[in-house]
């Protein structure tokens, strides 16, 4: 009876130890997605109007990889300055996390953009686009998928200079961009 209760307390400490506390970037949009300032809005891969009987093989590879995008805005006035700042720092530190690599980075301090990911080179589950600017604010688009590569990713980037985007979708960020 007691190693029984040994294992079973020995398994409890197991569970509450693997438990990650880890800030995350979809925890972040959960709690910020209400806040005052934010834009939040899901984009699933019917915004790319599209004849897919044209596309080739590798972009139907990559399409079929797209499952959504999650985008979250802060929109900057001058009220909220400090919000911004501070909003800002939490997602830049979220992205330093372990879960996350970061492909490319451009800019720095106010005026910036980063592409980050989480997965392997061949199995990539999400892409991360964080761009800020001082007069507007900051975006952080999160791509979700299914076994995406870098090669999907430069086919997709293709498909939606060529795609009819559904501008009606989008509308909500429109008064983040001036």
């Amino acid at each position: 009876m007691r190693t029984v209760l040994y294992l079973a307390l020995l398994l409890v400490a197991l569970f509450l130890s693997s438990c990650n506390n880890e800030p995350t970037l979809q925890k972040y949009f959960v709690e910020s997605s209400e806040k005052k300032g934010f834009i939040e809005m899901d984009v699933s891969p019917s915004i790319i109007n599209i004849d897919k009987t044209k596309l080739t093989a590798e972009q139907k590879t990559a399409l079929g990889s797209f499952a959504k995008m999650n985008v979250l805005a802060f929109k900057l006035d001058k009220n909220n300055k400090a919000e911004y700042d501070v909003e800002s720092q939490k997602v830049t530190q979220i992205l330093k996390g372990k879960s996350y690599q970061e492909l490319m980075k451009v800019g720095s301090g106010k005026d910036a953009a980063s592409v980050s990911f989480i997965g392997d080179g061949d199995h990539i589950n999400e892409f991360i686009l964080f761009a800020k600017k001082e007069e507007n604010g900051f975006a952080v688009v999160r791509i979700l998928g299914n076994d995406m590569n870098a090669n999907n990713i430069v086919n997709m980037i293709s498909l939606l200079k060529s795609s009819n985007i559904d501008m009606d979708a989008l509308k909500p960020l429109q008064g983040l961009i001036k």
